[in-house]
């Protein structure tokens, strides 16, 4: 199934330049913005207690608004409130910068101030609490995670393809990672354990393009011998266009889906995904290609499976 009903011949490459210069000032951007301001980590990382509770329908009509001013004036009055599944549910998320490390009565006694403060009993449905040190160390694991992932996948491109693939797509992962964290970063959206559970799959889902992108150019190499690099990467390119259009299409069409109807639980993973996505589409065409290029530029033509063959039998 082809999206374009004649080939393309976008000259990809020869935008490589400007899109470069605007990847890495994009970077640097969210680099500054995560050293100078950080995250705004939710209770996973940075600890906290989250309670999730039901107003009885007595109490007439409630919304987010009612239940902070219900909170104003007392010791919780810097929480964050949320509504959770439709209205007529009337069940509310609580989140504390508070641990039960330091009240194990905590979540009762928020939901006794609530009850006293709305005029009437409310009922706890769940409540969760991490402390400060359970926090650190998993914002430890998931930068454990994410290096071990970029590392995996380097070894694996270099075995799978030969050297001077491995880094274009390692630093196109990089990429993709960098400017996702960073939109977080710099308008402040919470950063949860679903934030970081979407940076894993844009990593997973970016090198899938790319290893597309990648068994092209190297298909069309065996094929055209010493054709110059340059064009061979514009082949590759504009012969995968059609399957990168209809499948990100539709992968997005699903993540917009998640952000629009998937309530405040999943929108942190579903703009995650969104921004991680169309980063990868990105940085596959302009970053690991470029990349690419540049390697093939300065230690000689990226060679086709059979030359490397013949060159290691000799």
């Amino acid at each position: 199934m082809e999206f374009f009903k004649t080939a393309t011949r976008i000259d990809f490459v020869g935008k490589n330049r400007i899109m470069v210069t605007i990847s890495a000032i994009l970077c640097a951007v969210c680099l500054v913005s995560m050293v100078t301001r950080g995250f705004n980590f939710g209770i996973d990382f940075a600890g906290g207690t989250v309670v999730e509770f039901q107003a009885p329908e007595a109490l007439g009509p409630i919304d987010e608004g009612k239940v902070r001013s219900a909170l104003s004036g007392t010791e919780y009055a810097d929480a964050s409130v949320v509504r959770v599944g439709p209205p007529e549910d009337r069940t509310f998320r609580v989140s504390l910068t508070k641990s039960q490390e330091e009240n194990r009565n905590l979540s009762v006694d928020l939901v006794k101030e609530l009850g006293a403060k709305l005029g009437g009993d409310v009922t706890m449905r769940s409540s969760e609490s991490i402390g400060p040190r359970v926090g650190a160390e998993l914002r430890r694991s998931a930068l454990i995670a994410l290096t071990l992932s970029w590392l995996a996948i380097m070894l694996y491109v270099w075995y799978r393809f030969e050297w001077k693939y491995a880094p274009g797509g390692v630093i196109a992962l990089v990429h993709d990672v960098v400017i996702t964290a960073g939109m977080f970063s710099i308008f402040q959206w919470e950063f949860d354990l679903n934030v970081l559970a979407a940076l894993l799959v844009i990593i997973g889902y970016s090198i899938n393009d790319t290893i597309v992108i990648y068994d092209r150019i190297r298909e069309t190499v065996a094929t055209r011998g010493e054709t110059e690099l340059d064009d061979v990467v514009n082949q590759a390119l504009n012969a995968t266009l059609s399957r990168t259009v209809l499948t990100s299409g539709l992968t997005l069409l699903v993540v917009v889906s998640i952000l629009i109807l998937g309530g405040p639980v999943l929108r942190g993973m579903a703009l995650a995904l969104l921004i991680g996505m169309l980063s990868g589409v990105y940085s596959t065409v302009y970053v690991a290609s470029a990349t690419l290029l540049w390697l093939g530029r300065r230690y000689g033509r990226v060679s086709a499976p059979a030359e490397r063959k013949a060159r290691a039998a000799t």
